[in-house]
């Protein structure tokens, strides 16, 4: 079997497991997880930067990232109001924070446990009692402890990014979409390698995990280029909900978490099919599957 027929079947063996699911109502019902994670996510990650710089220098980078957002949408002003929340919080703040900030992990395993299994296999229980699922958001906890390493490197890197997009040369306008693409690869690729090998209730081969999370890393990244050409857009958000546009940008977040969500439990089961390889696409799958339940 060639290379490109082995990853034509591990495509398919993918599509296979997600038949009779329906993978964007699956990735709605986490959305509202994720909706509910997102700010005390980004106030528990801003307060932890604080320690590592000093806030001005964190809003110096923060500023740096809004400059090199689009205007029509006023991102910029809304990136730099989360950053000062973060930062003015107290620790009791942040440790309150906590507790939403996890629930997206919950959400995720519940996600994953309908993909989990093949057409005609019996799905594990998402999670077994409130238990399991605090069990599930404390596994959680290091990816938030970590996030502000990647969120460091982009900062850092935001300042290049805004004066070549800035520049108005289509040249360093690439440079700039090139360099911002394989920094988010390389930030988002190992968040998605942990949650698929510890937050799944079918834990994969890290050899897997890795194959699985750093593909899934590559449309993600895309993706989130893709937002960034949309809030470009120069739109009225508002229009369709009687000019509430607090509204709008709400929903529009919601559905960016919404794709973003599908691209992670597709992303899951296309792990699960490499782990049925061995954890690599060049294999042929085995029966029975190999697969430990966490």
């Amino acid at each position: 079997m060639t290379r490109a027929a082995a990853v034509r079947a591990v495509l398919r063996d993918t599509h296979e497991r997600l038949r009779g699911h329906d993978l964007w109502l699956i990735s709605a019902g986490v959305t509202f997880y994720a909706a509910v994670a997102m700010v005390p996510s980004l106030v528990v990650v801003v307060r932890l930067m604080g320690e590592i710089l000093s806030p001005a220098r964190i809003m110096e980078l923060a500023e740096a990232v809004a400059a090199a957002l689009p205007d029509a949408m006023n991102a910029g002003a809304v990136v730099l109001a989360l950053v000062r929340t973060g930062l003015d919080a107290n620790w009791v703040t942040a440790l309150i924070a906590l507790v939403p900030a996890t629930v997206y992990a919950e959400g995720l395993r519940r996600g994953f446990s309908r993909v989990s299994v093949r057409p005609g296999q019996q799905a594990p229980p998402a999670v077994s009692g409130r238990i399991g699922a605090w069990r599930i958001r404390i596994a959680a906890v290091p990816l938030l402890v970590l996030a502000p390493l990647g969120f460091l490197v982009v900062l850092e890197v935001a300042p290049f990014l805004a004066r070549w997009f800035n520049s108005g040369e289509v040249n360093e306008s690439f440079l700039a979409v090139y360099v911002a693409l394989n920094v988010d690869w390389l930030v988002v690729s190992p968040v998605l390698v942990y949650v698929y090998r510890i937050l799944g209730p079918v834990r994969p081969s890290w050899r897997a995990a890795l194959w699985g999370g750093y593909a899934t890393g590559a449309f993600v990244s895309g993706f989130l280029q893709g937002f960034v050409l949309f809030l470009a857009i120069p739109v009225d958000l508002g229009a369709p909900f009687g000019g509430l546009t607090q509204v709008g940008g709400a929903v529009a977040v919601c559905l960016w978490l919404w794709v973003f969500t599908a691209l992670t439990v597709y992303g899951y089961a296309l792990t699960l099919e490499l782990h049925r390889r061995g954890g690599s696409p060049w294999r042929a799958a085995l029966d029975p599957v190999p697969e430990r339940a966490s």
